[in-house]
């Protein structure tokens, strides 16, 4: 199957992409803004106020003419999910939290709809809709299909105002008859070696483990015979030839008062099982080689022991939400194709890179939905002006301006970091988006910012071919010149979406050098043989 990944509502794109009974597995850790005042979240609304346009990270969801609709829809569809919405209605009344529900509810049904019968599903969420949206899961895949409760320590324990410390999320995990689990083992905790593992031999440590029956365990007299002068009162474990076969191979040791004991290595020990209680694996430092500056980024650890258990080589891997890409790329890495869904170009354009970066430009994927031509960005820049925005930033490695999206971006839509001439300096790339028409005024304006900024580059990326005062205007900013590469950049560089998407210009700068401030580069996925390695 070829890997694909979508942008748009994966509401829709399921819909109209995703045939019945395809995937294997999912993951999907829907945004939800956790950090919202909880009786916020359960205000009552009056339903009149207009639905608002959801950006890259803003995790909010209003009770608004929307979700009076989408409630409709989904209670005249009857079964167990129409009576679970009409309780929360009931319960909740018209809250945000009812609002975020709803907007679960029919992706919900449509994930259903395209697993497999045998396939499992796992949904990451926090304490304070993990409780709601059990009963939903329950409502749509059906509570016999409930396996676990898992509960991942994201963090380490810190001050909460009044109340127990927050450190955990919660990732519910559902699977049809027949699923796939493939056992994974955890190394043996240190003390529990050191306590129990006491003893050696020319095979290495090993435990004591009762060979012998007790009480408890009742008489077997066909387990009951004399061996080596020693009649266990209420037999042995196993028939007189297995003990002997164990005895050969130095397998029994006899204590001091007589009593036998089999050897236990281990070596031999599959190790301890993983449990519903994650701790072995910690959230991403600022410091981790994968960490992109996605806020809700995971570890790809998490996800790789997701996959591993529940998936195999070839089973189709689907996220839904799949922001940064973590699913995708621990999907990669571990040989399983993958469906990716963002409804951001700014996940769409980290995803891209961080496939490259660790993967290799030969690396195959499918992407549906981005523009793919001077018509398709204009479309996009008249109907979903922020999302151009990120767009077309995307086109050349740039990261959207921490402020750009709340509406004061002081003419910065965009920045690229690269290391300076100096060992531990940095550099600034300040780059403008303009959809609309543009003139010199604009070129004036950017080098404005390069001077207040004190940056060291300045892009204008435009969807009309520059005038030739804007030309020359550019020209006259000079050059950003590099002792360490021994080049020279022009100051003020004028780049047009054609260009972008023909490949015929990219930003003239230094080399990144992998610093993380743009679009972090991810590790280098290293391959042994026909395998894909860890990332390192």
């Amino acid at each position: 199957m070829e890997n694909l990944l979508y942008y748009g509502d994966n509401l829709d794109v399921m819909r109209r992409h995703i045939k019945d009974e395809t995937v294997d597995l999912v993951y999907l850790d829907p945004p939800f803004n956790s950090n919202t005042n909880y009786n916020v979240l359960f205000a009552e609304k009056d339903g009149s106020k207009a639905a608002s346009q959801i950006h890259a990270f803003t995790d909010t969801w209003t009770w608004n003419q929307e979700s009076e609709a989408i409630y409709g829809e989904m209670v005249m569809a009857g079964g167990k999910v129409s009576e679970c919405l009409q309780a929360f209605r009931t319960f909740l009344g018209e809250c945000d939290m009812l609002a975020y529900l709803l907007m679960m509810a029919p992706r919900l049904v449509e994930l259903r709809r395209v697993m497999k019968p045998e396939a499992s599903i796992y949904l990451h969420c926090d304490s304070t809709a993990s409780h709601y949206l059990k009963l939903l899961m329950d409502a749509v895949f059906s509570p016999q299909n409930f396996k676990n409760e898992i509960i991942w320590q994201r963090t380490s324990s810190h001050n909460d105002s009044k109340k127990w410390a927050q450190v955990s999320d919660t990732i519910l995990f559902y699977a049809g008859q027949g699923f796939t689990w493939n056992p994974t083992y955890l190394a043996h905790n240190p003390r529990y070696v050191e306590d129990f593992y006491r003893f050696n031999d020319e095979r290495g440590q090993y435990r004591l483990h009762e060979i012998i029956r007790t009480a408890s365990m009742g008489p077997r007299p066909n387990l009951t015979y004399e061996y080596k002068g020693y009649t266990p009162e209420w037999g042995w474990r196993m028939i007189k030839p297995k003990v002997e076969a164990l005895d050969r191979e130095n397998r029994i040791t006899w204590s001091s008062t007589g009593r036998p004991y089999l050897k236990r290595y281990l070596s031999e020990q599959e190790g301890t099982p993983i449990s519903s209680i994650i701790t072995d694996i910690p959230p991403l430092s600022h410091a981790a080689a994968e960490r992109l500056g996605y806020p809700t980024q995971k570890p790809e650890a998490l996800l790789k022991r997701i996959i591993s258990a529940s998936s195999n080589p070839d089973d189709v891997v689907l996220d839904p939400f799949c922001g940064c890409g973590t699913t995708i790329a621990a999907a990669q890495a571990l040989g399983r194709p993958w469906i990716g869904i963002d409804i951001t170009h700014l996940a769409i354009g980290l995803i891209k890179n961080r496939l490259k970066d660790s993967f290799g430009k030969g690396i195959g994927f499918k992407i549906i939905g981005e523009p793919v031509s001077l018509p398709d960005a204009e479309r996009l820049a008249q109907s979903e002006p922020f999302q151009f925005q990120a767009w077309a930033l995307g086109l050349v490695g740039a990261r959207i301006a921490t402020s750009a999206k709340k509406g004061a971006d002081k003419g910065i839509d965009g920045k690229i970091i690269f290391q300076g001439d100096k060992q531990g300096s940095f550099e600034t790339v300040i780059l403008s988006v303009k959809a609309g028409h543009t003139n010199v005024a604009h070129v004036r304006d950017l080098k404005g910012v390069l001077d207040r900024e004190k940056a060291a580059i300045g892009v204008l990326i435009s969807m009309q071919e520059p005038t030739s005062p804007m030309k020359t205007e550019a020209i006259t900013a000079g050059f950003y010149e590099s002792t360490t590469w021994g080049k020279k950049y022009p100051k003020v560089q004028l780049l047009t979406i054609a260009e972008l998407l023909a490949g015929i210009k990219k930003v003239e700068m230094p080399p990144i050098k992998q610093v993380g401030a743009t679009f972090k580069k991810a590790p280098k996925v290293m391959k042994s043989g026909t395998e894909q390695g860890e990332l390192l």
